[in-house]
């Protein structure tokens, strides 16, 4: 488990330009301590102690100002630059290799139960700060999200998608 914390802290190191040292990148970022809350609580999730892994990531929201659904499936190398306002709901899928600046959310559409409502990350993506992406869509691998944009429809991989609502744009 060390060893995935150190991974995590060389990850950080290679894409903040603001982080100096590999002990700063492991105690001083919000995302490491949220990561941890969140592996943690959805073990427990996945054994069926709801109610004790909400409890982990309610207590990891408010010492971060991430919240991260225990329910969340997240890939290697999550990267939340400036993660206040974070959050990614329970049915959401991330991959490898993701940054996210703060205020994105991935979020659900409609109170179904049991039923994927949040979207899904591909590989390698930028999500832009503040950009929201709401029901069972799909961001492809290497899309990039700017800035405030509202995601509704899929994103195609490489693509990049801008606005409210999002609109693609092709490379």
């Amino acid at each position: 488990m060390f060893k995935k914390w150190i991974e995590i802290a060389r990850y950080i190191l290679e894409q903040d330009p603001a982080c100096k040292t590999l002990f700063e990148a492991m105690f001083m970022y919000p995302m490491v301590r949220a990561l941890r809350s969140h592996h943690l609580a959805h073990k427990f999730y996945l054994r069926g102690h709801t109610t004790f892994a909400r409890w982990i990531s309610n207590r990891a929201r408010r010492k971060t100002g991430i919240e991260i659904h225990p329910g969340a499936t997240i890939g290697k190398n999550l990267f939340i630059d400036h993660g206040m306002g974070v959050v990614i709901g329970e049915t959401a899928v991330i991959g490898d290799n993701v940054t996210m600046f703060h205020g994105v959310t991935l979020g659900g559409t409609g109170k179904q139960k049991d039923v994927k409502r949040h979207p899904t990350v591909g590989n390698n993506c930028l999500l832009g700060a503040g950009s929201t992406m709401l029901g069972p869509i799909t961001i492809g691998d290497g899309a990039k999200v700017g800035a405030g944009a509202i995601v509704l429809k899929d994103v195609p991989p490489g693509a990049t998608a801008v606005g409210v609502p999002a609109r693609n744009i092709e490379h």
